[in-house]
């Protein structure tokens, strides 16, 4: 069982699926939120882009439709990324969206439709910050290479400056659900200052990249295999493989390769943060709207194997095992089991080989087995199989449409009469 906070935070197990958004300046040269560092372009080239930045189609609740459609609880919104430009009213830099020709808090507009929408706003803010004259760009990973005449690098001074953005961004805003700190590259320790974010927002949610310890762990795009997380968890990962901010021409992920990542992390018992990144004009691209809306329509059909549900696979064993007398490998199909009191829910994560499924060392019949992704109930039987013929009958689902849903996720929901979880 992944251990409990057991205060207001709890809710962080009740909101599994949400939105990522990075944007910023870096969607007008549309190649990678991170162009500064990886690509051949000067920070003061980069910094002009203030001049160029005029998002006027940019509806906070288009944004939010399509999340709440595709079964989202919550956004993330990068309110500064590593390039040091702050998307709202911010006090304490002239590197702000103020200062463009659309001239609009970002942050307080989507913020005002979050919290009349009562959608849970999370807030992500980047430790370095490529733009700032205290942040000690030194090269490092995620970070400039070097200073620029007449900064001065000073991790104290350029912290003072982060609470005072920090305090911003908690007290003129309203709730924030979740601090997204991100690379605390310089490995800047100071334990209070999640402390003190905690006084002005009771309840708040705080990652593990920042200053301080934080309450989750925030794996990054490829999660290895495993039973169960062993702390509170949120993955995160983009609709695009190459960019989290907009990118022209990116190599989008498939709809089914996505489904089956969520389901491994949601199966796992961690929570997903999914990314779009708009365009410079605000919209979200129609390649990410109807990618969302393909993953949304599957996950809404499945969600319930996810909610109020604990992992479960290690009630069933995955064998790879060599016949006897031969060379013959037989690997089972790979499969993830939650479980809800006396109903368990097989995760077809990874494709399956047959139309049926064996759950080793499961013997007892389930009153009813049913695909959540279309209600079709399915035949099971306890089955002694050949590979087995010296074990005993163990439980089979059979009937699987494997090839008219090769395009998702398949989610088994098995429902006893008795108690199977002892």
């Amino acid at each position: 069982m992944i251990p409990r906070f057991k205060d207001a935070r709890d809710v962080f197990f009740e909101r599994r699926f949400g939105m990522f958004v990075h944007w910023g300046l870096y969607a007008i040269p549309a190649w990678h939120e991170q162009i500064l560092w990886r690509g051949k372009v000067k920070r003061k080239e980069y910094e002009q882009l203030i001049r160029e930045f005029n998002p006027t189609r940019f509806d906070p609740d288009a944004w939010l439709d399509l999340a709440e459609a595709a079964g989202m609880q919550y956004i993330c919104f990068t309110t500064k990324h590593h390039d040091g430009f702050c998307m709202w009213n911010t006090k304490h830099t002239e590197y702000n969206v103020m200062n463009t020709p659309y001239g609009k808090d970002i942050l307080g507009m989507l913020a005002e439709a979050c919290h009349r929408r009562n959608f849970p706003l999370s807030l992500y803010y980047s430790c370095p910050d490529w733009h700032h004259p205290n942040y000690p760009n030194q090269g490092r990973h995620h970070e400039m290479f070097g200073p620029r005449p007449g900064d001065d690098p000073d991790i104290e001074k350029y912290y003072d400056f982060v609470k005072k953005q920090i305090e911003e961004l908690c007290t003129n805003y309203g709730n924030i659900y979740q601090l997204f700190w991100d690379v605390n590259v310089a490995e800047y320790y100071e334990p209070s200052i999640n402390e003190w974010i905690r006084s002005m927002q009771p309840g708040i949610l705080i990652n593990d990249r920042g200053p301080g310890k934080g309450d989750y762990n925030t794996p990054e795009r490829h999660v290895p295999e495993g039973g169960v997380f062993s702390k509170p968890t949120e993955a995160c990962q983009s609709l695009g493989r190459e960019s989290w901010g907009y990118r022209d021409n990116e190599d989008y992920y498939t709809n089914k390769f996505i489904m089956q990542s969520i389901d491994k992390i949601l199966a796992m018992g961690g929570n997903y943060l999914l990314n779009v990144g708009p365009k410079a004009d605000g919209t979200i691209t129609s390649e990410n709207v109807e990618a969302l809306q393909s993953i949304g329509s599957w996950y809404n059909r499945v969600k319930e194997a996810f909610e109020g549900t604990v992992p479960a696979t290690d009630m069933i064993h995955q064998d790879v095992m060599t016949t006897a007398g031969s060379n013959q490998v037989i690997q089972r199909d790979q499969v993830l089991i939650t479980r809800k009191a006396n109903t368990l829910y097989v995760h077809l994560y990874r494709d399956p080989q047959t139309q049926s499924i064996l759950l080793k060392p499961l013997d007892v019949l389930p009153k009813r087995a049913v695909l959540l992704n279309n209600g079709r109930e399915l035949e099971a039987q306890v089955d002694l199989m050949p590979v087995y013929w010296k074990e005993r009958p163990y439980l089979r689902i059979l009937g699987l449409p494997a090839n008219e849903m090769s395009g998702e996720v398949m989610v088994v929901k098995l429902e006893f009469d008795e108690s199977v979880c002892e």
